[in-house]
């Protein structure tokens, strides 16, 4: 009876807003009674909207993606793939990839953050570039802590951010490194261990 009313239920939102939005396959795809969207917005399959979502215009999210207890403005593109949590702000323009999961943070507007990335507990400003493979370390066991990101932050794949830390304006951090103090403006950032070549190296026989 409860999966009846489900049913129902979800069949009902999906009629109310397929007067406004775009669905590819809207049996597949889940309201919530409170979900807010706005005018142009495409949802693909398998995308499920928990509660307290609001959406701009001209929206893009795409296939198995999910978003609770988050705003999204205007010209956002979302996924495949993406999980928006909890106290998320995405602003006009920003662009979440396939993998990617992002907490408590806000995405400035035009910023990217495309690829196998976790972002946590992180303010984030315009016209950001966030690398494949970049990780938020914001919790030590105990407690949580902040990343700050501002203006024109370009971050190399494979990056690991270790709260509490600010990237000032226009900074650089080189790919694979791990970043554990301030990095100021207009400077690169970048700690790697130094490669070793072994010439003619053979391996060892069973």
């Amino acid at each position: 009876m409860k999966q009846l009313q489900i049913n129902k239920l979800q069949n009902s939102l999906r009629n109310k807003f397929l007067k406004s939005v775009n669905m590819i396959a809207p049996e597949t795809i889940y309201f919530s009674k409170d979900t807010k969207i706005g005018k142009n917005v495409t949802i693909e399959p398998y995308v499920v909207i928990g509660s307290k979502v609001k959406i701009g215009n001209n929206v893009i999210i795409k296939s198995f993606s999910h978003l609770e207890n988050c705003k999204i403005e205007n010209k956002v593109e979302i996924g495949p793939y993406a999980r928006i949590r909890p106290g998320t702000t995405l602003k006009e323009g920003s662009k979440i990839g396939n993998f990617v999961e992002i907490k408590k943070s806000t995405l400035g507007k035009k910023s990217k953050v495309n690829h196998l990335t976790y972002i946590g507990d992180t303010s984030i400003g315009k016209s950001v570039n966030v690398g494949a493979g970049t990780i938020t370390c914001n919790y030590d066991g105990i407690k949580k802590y902040k990343t700050t990101i501002k203006d024109n932050v370009f971050i190399g794949s494979n990056s690991s951010l270790v709260a509490p830390i600010t990237l000032a304006e226009n900074s650089i951090v080189g790919a694979g490194s791990v970043i554990t103090r301030n990095v100021s403006k207009k400077s690169l950032a970048l700690t790697r261990s130094q490669q070793l070549e072994v010439k003619n190296y053979k391996r060892k026989s069973k």
